[in-house]
């Protein structure tokens, strides 16, 4: 997939479409303003990277797999919820948990 805006509301959309979900569940499932989606689609304006994170937490998938080639995989339930903990840990913390997770 390329670089550029309209590449990634392209997929975007594709993801969207996969779930039957509308602008507006977009924006309840990722935490953003519905202005902020439909702007997105309909001013052309490219994604952030903090609106393109919000939204690949919504679907359950990293932003490596949103910019995949292909059909990106899907977090499971558990997955999601370790992954969304994960990013509200700080960097100490992300570190102490990993040093944890090598002890095992």
């Amino acid at each position: 997939m390329g670089g550029d805006g309209l590449d990634a509301q392209k997929q975007i959309k594709k993801l969207m479409e996969e779930r039957g979900w509308t602008d507006y569940r977009l924006a309840k499932e990722s935490g953003l303003s519905h202005s902020t989606v439909t702007n997105m689609f309909n001013r052309n304006n490219a994604p952030t990277l903090p609106t393109l994170e919000a939204v690949c937490r919504a679907f359950g998938i990293t932003l490596a797999q949103f910019f995949s080639e292909g059909n990106p995989l899907e977090l499971t339930e558990e997955q999601q919820t370790l992954f969304a903990r994960w990013s509200s840990l700080t960097d100490r913390q992300k570190n102490l948990l990993l040093e944890l997770m090598d002890t095992m």
